[in-house]
């Protein structure tokens, strides 16, 4: 069985250990070590990854009570090799795990909810947990969480004996009765745990919940901690700083701005559109009433304002169809009739332009893939 070191002293970076035996498998070499500071995946936290031997450590896991290294290359069985973990990566993942026993613990001891669901990726963590918390309450426990980070207070590992463990209360996703290691955060949470953690609170440096998102009867947090958090912090701010010069704003007053230049968009677009309303009745106005399909092609329009024009040109003709796009990338068309059923008109119209949709049978709309030249042919209208 191998002796895992990072249960020993979580901050081990570098050690030497021999090499128990090396298999190719799948392109990769599965190594075996007397020893090792590497950690597998497990209980939602990533596995190290590092060099060993001068060899890239790519994944770590257990197999039975056996941790496997998957490396890029050989290494010589009996060989003692020295391990490097990729430490950043390791205190980074220690850092937003201790993190989340932190929230974790809080939720539990105010309201009684479990953590059912535990991810950590490179995009951030995310806790589920089996009851509702609303944004007030989590803005509250993300305050006592950073509270708990700045007393710094002891974080420390144990593995009671069953003897021990039916009189400890602590948190666990699972019922187990034998080796169950205990992470405790002095004075806040017990959680039965496999991964590392840091030592000290102090070592978390911040805490920052972004998200809550409902799901079921319960909720979902996405946060982050450590340095993943301050480096979403330098990103964020700097997005600010370039939105406050683009609206010649400083940065507390980005916000508003926003909001302002916002207003005065829906401002112009309600203009926008009042005056394409009256573009649009001024060109069917014109238009002599016919027994032909009338055809428009207004590049510019959205579906609405496609479906505005042929509820006005509809009057003037069996059909009234309008084609919006380019012949690079198509075109999305609204036809409306006063009297013809258009959906066995569509269909012939989609067989021949390559198009699809459908609708009621005094309007439908859809897209065709060709170009207008043979839209017009379509119609017999031709150039």
């Amino acid at each position: 069985m191998t002796r895992k070191l990072y249960y020993e002293d979580s901050h081990i970076r570098e050690f030497d250990a021999r090499v128990i035996s090396c298999e190719e498998r799948d392109g990769h070499f599965e190594v075996l070590l007397d020893k090792t500071a590497f950690f597998p995946e497990g209980g939602g936290n990533p596995a190290d990854v590092g060099v060993l031997g001068g060899v890239s450590v790519l994944h770590t896991f257990e197999r039975g009570y056996e941790v496997v290294h998957r490396c890029a290359g050989t290494l010589e069985i009996g060989a003692v090799v020295h391990g490097e973990i990729d430490w950043e990566k390791r205190f980074s993942n220690m850092q937003n795990h201790t993190a989340e026993h932190i929230v974790s613990g809080i939720v539990h001891r105010r309201h009684g909810f479990d953590n059912v669901g535990f991810h950590m990726g490179a995009d951030g963590v995310t806790v589920d947990f089996d009851g509702f918390v609303d944004d007030r309450e989590l803005m509250d426990i993300e305050r006592e969480a950073n509270e708990i980070v700045w007393r710094n207070v002891s974080v420390t590992e144990s593995f009671p004996s069953p003897e021990e463990l039916p009189n400890l209360t602590y948190r666990s996703k699972l019922d187990l009765r034998e080796n169950v290691r205990l992470v405790t955060i002095e004075g806040v949470d017990v959680c039965a745990c496999c991964a590392p953690h840091v030592k000290r609170t102090g070592e978390v440096g911040v805490i920052k919940i972004f998200e809550s998102i409902r799901r079921k009867n319960g909720v979902r947090l996405r946060m982050l901690a450590g340095d993943r958090a301050y480096g979403d912090y330098v990103t964020r701010s700097e997005t600010v700083a370039r939105i406050s010069a683009l609206l010649s704003a400083k940065r507390e007053e980005a916000a508003g701005a926003v909001e302002r230049l916002l207003a005065e968009r829906d401002a112009l677009s309600y203009r926008l559109g009042g005056l394409k309303r009256r573009m649009i009745q001024s060109e069917v106005d014109i238009i002599q009433p016919t027994d032909k399909t009338l055809v428009f092609f207004e590049p510019e329009f959205d579906t609405k304002e496609l479906q505005l024009l042929v509820n006005a040109a509809k009057e003037k003709c069996p059909v009234a169809a309008a084609f919006s796009g380019d012949d690079e990338t198509g075109y999305k068309y609204v036809l409306a009739s006063g009297g013809v059923d258009l959906r066995p008109f569509v269909r012939k119209m989609n067989d021949a332009l390559q198009g699809r949709g459908g609708g009621r049978p005094e309007l439908v709309t859809g897209t065709v893939k060709c170009e207008s030249k043979k839209i017009k042919e379509y119609f017999g209208r031709g150039e």
